[in-house]
């Protein structure tokens, strides 16, 4: 099965090389030559651009960061996708409502079949082939995207046969991902900030009902200072955005996540749009 990742940062690269493990042939590409040139050393082949990426392919992934990107890249891949040969377009990244719609305009285009399946997890799960698929799409393309979405994930969701129905999901778990991160910021600094030392916070959450893996995690970062991305914080900002865009559809009360998509925001300028998402913390004075 020959398999193209166009994109390879945080997730993309991840993502290539859980199918590389699946014995799968894989094709990459990045805008950013140097992200991609270290899975050749892996098996993969890496190609100059999109479009000779493509040529070939049963299935083209896109792991871009927004919609805006994703449509650039795909406008000159789609000519090259063998879609009379049964290929499909997995669209991976988290572009929103308004993003997919325009993206599945775009595959119609060309008369590629498109999947919209976010996925949920950062660059360890990427990494190690255990996230979680949101996908949506039609029927009789499921079982040729199943061996790569068994590749990159431990399981995966089917949400609906409308190219969309993933984003919604995706947008509603993320929702709750930059709000539990975010109160677990506002729990950290609030303990230092009353003289105390925070681990014992994360002392008291532990193994408890309100306890989490994403907690503890996140929580660790933030009390160390230490932010190597998994989950950018630029990639918080801009899928508030998208959430906010996505309440006003579905007439969703968005006070909270207005207030999150700023303390993201505060935290991207203050540490930098490089580092990861527990960066948060530094909205909170600490």
């Amino acid at each position: 099965m020959r398999v193209v990742v166009l994109g390879t940062g945080l997730m993309g690269a991840g993502m290539a090389r859980s199918l590389l493990r699946s014995k799968m042939d894989v094709v990459v590409w990045n805008r950013s030559a140097a992200k991609a040139r270290p899975l050749a050393d892996e098996g993969a082949v890496v190609a100059e651009d999109p479009k000779s990426a493509v040529v070939g392919a049963d299935v083209v992934i896109t792991m871009l960061f927004d919609a805006d990107a994703t449509a650039g890249v795909m406008a000159e891949a789609l000519p090259s996708v063998p879609a009379a040969d049964g290929a499909v377009w997995v669209q991976c990244g988290t572009v929103g409502l308004a993003g997919i719609e325009h993206l599945a305009e775009l595959a119609a285009m060309y008369g590629v079949p498109l999947v919209d399946a976010p996925v949920l997890g950062t660059r360890a799960p990427a990494e190690q082939g255990t996230l979680t698929v949101l996908a949506a799409g039609p029927v009789e393309v499921r079982e040729a995207v199943a061996p790569v979405f068994d590749a990159i994930g431990v399981r995966t969701v089917w949400a609906g046969e409308r190219a969309g129905d993933g984003q919604r999901l995706k947008l509603a778990a993320n929702s709750w991902v930059l709000s539990i991160t975010a109160a677990t910021a506002q729990a950290v600094a609030l303990t230092r900030g009353l003289g105390l030392d925070p681990d014992a916070f994360l002392e008291v959450i532990a193994g408890g009902p309100v306890d989490s893996t994403y907690a503890q995690a996140k929580g660790r970062a933030m009390i160390d200072g230490e932010f190597p991305p998994s989950f950018g914080v630029d990639g918080a900002v801009k899928d508030s955005g998208l959430i906010l865009a996505a309440m006003a559809v579905a007439g969703t009360d968005d006070r909270l996540m207005r207030v999150l998509g700023e303390h993201y925001r505060v935290a991207s300028e203050r540490v930098g749009e490089g580092a990861d998402m527990a960066a948060v913390v530094a909205a909170f004075g600490s």
